[in-house]
């Protein structure tokens, strides 16, 4: 309950809804009450007495009682619709922009799949809870509550005999409340599992067929959705037993009454009228426990959900800004420096990551890291937009400690083509100005002439405004990352980082992006990681990392001489003799490699 508590601040802004829900929902209650009194007076003062009269002017009394019910029960679904559907729209948004305060630690324990699920099949969850509280959840204790006082005002003593059965019912519907909560959790789980593994093969279905693996995959999605399916089948199946032992007791009930009723009324305590009546009553009594108890697989599913919802909400992101953190200033130089910085990425210090790394970057320069795979290279770059906080040791960029500023005014200095090149939906246009929408076309096509992008563009059906399909994947992995390329230069950051970001594009093509950054980028600081050698050889200074350690650094022709391992890429590369040659005609600015 206590989750669904803490959700309730959603409803606030429909109160006004809410209240006249609740106030036509009441309305509604007394009219049904109000039936079986009508009934009783029908039978006793009526049908009894001969009276034809009172038969039809109660009957028609009735029949106007049940269509103001209708306009009225219309009147409540209507706001209930309301305040259900904007409880859940405030709720998606207020994950998704939870979702997006996320650092990049937060977003690595909550996998896209279940996030997914959260702000669907969860939302849904919650929506249906105040929904349908406003509906059944507020009419069945309603009903309850009202039948039971007219119960005993037609007949205490009848009525003090079917509170031991309604006690007993009331407990079952406890008892089964309590177990369907876990059920619906676990449920969810599995819902996670299976939605984690579609959302894979549809990203990676090209992957999938590349590879041949659409059995193995079929497979896992087979097992996955088997498994949700059999602990669906576990929680309809716990959910059907209990509807036909509550009509069970329903019925036991109404023997019950007619049965003491029937000798009462033969002793001449009761009336028949009264007899269908306290019937009328029971009923309206135990239907609405009935209804609980479809209310209870509601709200056992809702608090299941808003327990992984208020999961959500309550995480905390790894990285947010100080109290007391300030802009970082525009006149700070792009100087960055790590000191002594370690890290890992579950905060710990074993297996580190990054092992006590210096290293200074002046402005203007460009910063090349080389190293294996896994060595750390992405895990260096991705410290000093904040994207993680390192375990030990400090950044600086011109001379402020990055903790100690804003990240929004710290990744506003900051340029970012990642290695994963992501495009949305709309034009190439958009693309190119997403971090600068009220960029100029000018500003965008000398960004695309930058990052060699242009003329491929302009060969496109509709030039700048080509649609961009989902994923970017009507271009080619080198037109993508171009177009990632001239969307960070549009914004003229003071520090350029580019992971892996030409990996895509043949070398000639990437000699002439490197030229044009130079002029696009001067007095920037440019951190460039690089798998082949050739993007790193005219570079102000080269990083070697291996194993989480800066072995070596230097310029190419330095490392050439003192560096085993750069020596070792080197020559694995570009080997000996003639491309020895070609690649110092580079560093010359002669014939590119």
């Amino acid at each position: 309950m206590k989750h669904i508590g803490k959700l309730s601040r959603f409803v606030k802004p429909y109160w006004k809804l809410s209240l006249w829900s609740l106030l036509l929902l009441t309305l509604l209650v007394f009219m049904d009450l109000s039936i079986p009194r009508l009934i009783q007076r029908i039978i006793d003062q009526g049908i009894k007495q001969h009276n034809m009269s009172i038969v039809l002017q109660t009957s028609v009394l009735m029949l106007s009682i049940s269509a103001l019910s209708t306009l009225v029960a219309i009147g409540n679904n209507v706001f209930s619709i309301r305040v259900g559907e904007g409880v859940a729209r405030d709720l998606r948004e207020a994950l998704f922009v939870k979702i997006q305060s996320f650092s990049h630690g937060n977003i690595d324990r909550f996998t896209t799949g279940r996030l997914m699920v959260r702000l669907s099949s969860d939302t849904a969850a919650v929506q249906r809870v105040f929904q349908v509280s406003l509906r059944i959840g507020t009419r069945a204790p309603l009903m309850m509550i009202g039948s039971l006082i007219l119960m005993f005002s037609t007949s205490r003593e009848l009525a003090l005999t079917m509170i031991p059965l309604l006690l007993l019912t009331s407990g079952l519907i406890v008892l089964f409340s309590a177990r369907m909560e876990p059920l619906f959790l676990r449920l969810q789980q599995k819902l996670d599992r299976l939605n984690t593994i579609l959302q894979e093969n549809i990203a990676g279905a090209r992957l999938v067929k590349a590879f041949v693996r659409a059995d193995h995959e079929s497979q896992r999605f087979e097992l996955a959705n088997q498994d949700f399916t059999a602990r669906s089948i576990d929680v309809m199946r716990f959910m059907s037993t209990m509807s036909p032992v509550l009509t069970t007791f329903v019925n036991i009930g109404v023997v019950t009454v007619i049965y003491a009723g029937g000798l009462r009324a033969i002793r001449g305590d009761m009336s028949i009228g009264q007899i269908v009546a306290f019937a009328n009553y029971l009923l309206s009594t135990m239907n609405p426990l009935i209804m609980m108890t479809m209310l209870a697989n509601t709200w056992a599913n809702g608090i299941a959900s808003a327990r992984r919802i208020n999961e959500v909400l309550d995480t905390v992101p790894d990285v947010c800004d100080d109290p007391h953190a300030l802009p970082l200033p525009d006149t700070a130089q792009a100087r960055v420096t790590f000191t002594e910085v370690s890290f890992r990425y579950d905060g710990s210090s074993d297996s580190l990551v990054l092992k006590d790394v210096n290293l200074a970057a002046e402005p203007g320069q460009v910063v090349a890291i080389l190293g294996a795979t896994g060595a750390g290279k992405t895990s260096l770059i991705n410290l000093i937009p904040r994207f993680y906080d390192p375990f030990a040791g400090r950044i600086l960029i011109g001379g402020f400690d990055i903790r100690r500023v804003q990240q929004d005014s710290l990744l506003a200095h900051i340029g970012i083509v990642p290695q994963e090149t992501i495009l949305f939906s709309g034009t190439i246009r958009d693309n190119i100005r997403y971090g600068r929408p009220e960029a100029t076309d000018e500003e965008v096509i000398a960004a695309a002439k930058a990052a060699q992008a242009h003329d491929f563009i302009m060969q496109l059906p509709q030039g700048y405004d080509t649609r961009v399909e989902e994923r970017g994947v009507n271009l080619s992995g080198g037109q993508k990352q171009r177009i990632a390329i001239a969307r960070a230069l549009i914004m003229q950051p003071r520090i350029l980082i580019l992971d892996d970001s030409t990996s895509s594009v043949d070398v000639e093509t990437e000699t002439k992006i490197q030229d044009a950054l130079r002029e696009w980028m001067r007095g920037c600081t440019s951190f460039v990681v690089a798998q082949r050698i050739s993007t790193v050889l005219r570079a102000d200074k080269i990083i070697v990392i291996d194993k989480g350690q800066i072995v070596a650094q230097g310029t190419h022709a330095e490392l050439l001489k003192t560096s085993p391992i750069y020596q070792e890429i080197y020559d694995s590369q570009l080997g000996a003799g003639p491309q020895i040659e070609k690649a110092e005609l580079a560093l010359s600015g002669g014939e590119h490699v």
